[in-house]
């Protein structure tokens, strides 16, 4: 007998993966998946080890370097969240090693998150992002975004939120004060302004999730008003 194939059969909920999943959003995430009834398990594909933080969750340490490593990672997957990203600071100006984290990992998981038959990817990405941009930042997100759209996953969110409130770790110089100042201009901002507000990491993780499990087929990009009515 087969238990391990009999056991995949019988689960009665989703299995999701989360790529980035010790940051703001990522926590968020885990935080609601580990809520919602609908996921049976929540796989944390890590590059450090951890220790399991939920009943639900399982803990993969991965090499994102390594194809074996990562397509294991993703067998049995249903949907992916990849909440990935650095900052200036955390590659010391490194721009390779920026293109690498916020370009590469999420490409090489989508691709082969669509070889392992995932339903579907949501991701962050950024207001404004576009492969054609002149600003560093934003031309790396929006090429983010082409290269998962282009591993085939049949249906891809892509969330593009502006200053991200929230809890942090990592403290950022000046975050705190960025983020009221930010909060305090975010209702002046109307009409085609609106994407511009500051949006909490909670609220993004929820639009995350609402989106993955919509059914919709497609790609579909959400600002500060999708977002805020999910």
């Amino acid at each position: 007998m087969n238990l391990g194939n009999d056991t995949v059969k019988n689960k009665s909920g989703k299995t999701a993966a989360i790529i980035g999943a010790t940051g703001m959003i990522g926590k968020y995430l885990q935080e609601a998946l580990y809520k919602d009834e609908r996921f049976e398990t929540v796989r944390l594909i890590v590059r450090r080890p951890m220790e399991k933080p939920h009943p639900k969750a399982e803990v993969k340490l991965v090499d994102f370097n390594d194809a074996e490593s990562v397509k294991l990672a993703l067998e049995e997957v249903n949907i992916v969240f990849s909440c990935i990203g650095t900052t200036q600071k955390n590659v010391k100006g490194d721009k390779t090693l920026y293109r690498r984290i916020d370009l590469e990992i999420p490409e090489r998981v989508a691709k082969y998150a669509h070889e392992a038959g995932t339903e579907a990817f949501a991701m962050v990405s950024s207001v404004g992002a576009d492969a054609s941009s002149r600003n560093f930042y934003l031309r790396l997100k929006g090429e983010a975004e082409n290269a998962v759209i282009a591993s085939g996953i049949p249906a891809i969110y892509i969330m593009r939120p502006s200053m991200l409130l929230g809890h942090r770790d990592e403290q950022r110089p000046g975050e705190g004060f960025l983020q009221s100042a930010t909060k305090a201009v975010s209702g002046l901002l109307f009409g085609s302004w609106k994407k511009y507000r500051a949006i909490h990491g909670r609220t993004v993780a929820r639009a995350m999730i609402n989106a993955a499990l919509s059914g919709k087929q497609g790609t579909y990009r959400y600002h500060w008003e999708e977002m805020e009515a999910d």
